[in-house]
């Protein structure tokens, strides 16, 4: 049964493939389930899915396999495309913050560059 694809998934510069590489097998297939999802489902729960507070409109895919809880930060362009950015395993309750610096800076980085080759 294939699935219509209502949101495109874009890979940013490798930072988001550079951190896949490095994750377990069980890991990468449960990203990859949550990708599917947020590329097909209308309404994405936010356990996978949700909006950064105090963000310029990041947003983080949110995977938990066992103990262990992963992030990848990513945002929106031309509507429903949807670009990865940064990705990390969280070790503690709050988000690192240098890690949300990153994520401004590679939309930043992201949108001047589109803008460039116009």
């Amino acid at each position: 049964m294939s699935k219509k694809f209502i949101r495109d998934i874009f890979y940013y510069d490798n930072h988001y493939l550079d951190f896949f590489g490095k994750l377990k097998p069980e890991v990468k297939k449960k990203f990859n389930w949550i990708l599917q999802l947020i590329a097909t489902i209308d309404k994405v729960p936010e356990k996978y899915f949700k909006h950064m507070t105090n963000s310029t409109g990041i947003y983080e895919v949110r995977v938990e396999v066992g103990s262990d809880i992963y992030r990848v930060f990513s945002f929106f362009d031309k509507g429903n495309l949807i670009v990865l950015a940064n990705g990390f395993q969280k070790k503690t309750q709050k988000t690192p913050k240098s890690e949300l610096d990153l994520a401004e800076k590679l939309k930043k980085q992201y949108f001047n560059e589109q803008r460039d080759s116009k």
